[in-house]
């Protein structure tokens, strides 16, 4: 309670003496200081002693703290939350929320806020109902001495914040602006109810598989533009499939969407152990070692052959090489050098073309497989990316394409009509272009 407060005006009032904490307000460092600082004054005192808060005892941190010592008797008083809710016309189910918790949290609407003592408190509080409902979302401005309708991006634009809060109905869904992650759930829901969307309702895991490999591919390559725009688009699409599979198997009464947040929000706590655990990790790398060792003893992995047939088999052929290859490594499987790997290289090359000679197209294509394979290990023995590598030349090959094909067609030839001497002259040239 502090000495300018409604409260404190109704004590001098009374003629009844009292002390506020106005200097403990004033010097600690955070809400969570101020409480266990009154707390430990208030403990201090000698004789009965009567700790005095705006509001309800659920409200003020630090009432329970001093409850939670025991030996102390409770007189609750008329919650802020309930009086701002009252007075602007809303009853039943709410949830309430100090100004100074509410990005701790992630309530749900209706939502009734109080201690909304500032200016600057206020504009902290703008900020996240604003990502949330919009800027243009209507909320009650709630003081001791009534209330107004504003919109919620004046809420940092009042006179007078004292005794104040702020209440923000929830919204109907058709209505809303901006979205959250249980509308996402919800509007899926409806699109596969009895009377939703007959196209939504007929889709099974198998119908829609594909479409996860395509939303995902279409993220990397709004990443690979640096488009962020096209990756707030896909990364809400990637999101969508993962939700559709999860709804899907809800209705065949399998895992849910409450299943599946759990799973991940474990699997990051329980693999990361260097961070809410006891390990210790060293960089990045040593970051990677205890995730690797959290994931093997998650899946109940006791050998290294486990982990790497877990690689998944519907991975491209390129990266699935690359895990395989990197998880024997970490299991100890022998890795020559890079000048051993390159003449083991040109040696199985000339397998490769001693059974194409022959007309030997199974052995052949066993050559080409482990061409590929020891290519993969020199891409590891140099640290590269072989997925990204390759990638990167296809690109690089198609723009030669490009120019070579512009080159031929600017000098008003057919690009199946040249000679030898002209198609490597024009492929030359698109070379050093590019």
């Amino acid at each position: 309670m502090r000495n300018s407060s409604p409260v404190s005006e109704g004590l001098k009032e009374e003629g009844i003496n009292f002390e506020t904490f106005d200097a403990l307000f004033e010097k600690s460092r955070s809400f969570d200081t101020l409480a266990k600082n009154i707390a430990k004054q208030v403990r201090a005192c000698k004789g009965d002693v009567c700790y005095c808060v705006e509001g309800g005892v659920s409200e003020d941190r630090a009432a329970h703290l001093l409850i939670g010592k025991g030996g102390v008797q409770v007189v609750e008083g008329v919650s802020r939350a309930a009086k701002f809710a009252a007075e602007a016309g809303l009853f039943g189910a709410y949830t309430a929320v100090s100004a100074y918790e509410l990005c701790e949290k992630e309530p749900c609407f209706p939502l009734v806020i109080y201690d909304l003592t500032d200016a600057d408190l206020a504009g902290d509080v703008k900020l996240y109902l604003t990502e949330r409902c919009g800027d243009e979302a209507e909320a009650f401005f709630v003081r001791s001495d009534g209330k107004k309708r504003i919109a919620l991006y004046e809420l940092d634009r009042q006179e007078d914040y004292t005794g104040a809060g702020v209440v923000v109905y929830d919204v109907p869904l058709l209505e809303k602006k901006r979205f959250t992650f249980d509308d996402c759930v919800a509007i899926l829901k409806r699109l596969r109810a009895p009377d939703g969307c007959p196209w939504d309702r007929a889709q099974t895991h198998e119908s829609i598989r594909i479409n996860a490999l395509e939303e995902a591919y279409e993220l990397v390559d709004a990443i690979d533009r640096k488009d962020p725009e096209r990756m707030c688009e896909e990364t809400g699409d990637v999101l969508m499939q993962a939700l559709f599979h999860a709804l899907i198997e809800e209705e065949r009464g399998g895992f849910t969407v409450g299943d599946m947040t759990s799973g991940l929000c474990a699997k990051l706590i329980g693999r990361h152990t260097h961070v809410f655990g006891q390990d210790k990790a060293a960089g990045a790398d040593g970051a990677l070692s205890v995730w690797d060792k959290n994931k093997m003893a998650e899946k109940h992995q006791t050998t290294f052959t486990q982990s790497v047939n877990d690689v998944p088999e519907g991975f491209p052929a390129l990266l699935r090489a690359q895990k395989i290859c990197k998880r024997m490594a970490k299991g100890g499987f022998p890795e020559t050098g890079f000048a051993e790997t390159k003449a083991r290289l040109d040696q199985i090359a000339g397998v490769l073309e001693q059974m194409h000679a022959a007309g030997e197209s199974a052995a052949a294509a066993n050559a080409l497989g482990d061409c590929l394979m020891v290519v993969v290990q020199l891409g590891r023995l140099t640290g590269l990316d072989c997925e990204q590598a390759l990638l990167d030349s296809c690109n690089k090959v198609r723009r030669r394409y490009e120019e070579f094909e512009k080159m031929v067609l600017a000098d008003g030839k057919a690009v199946n009509a040249l000679t030898e001497e002209e198609r490597m002259r024009y492929y030359v040239e698109a070379v050093r272009r590019v």
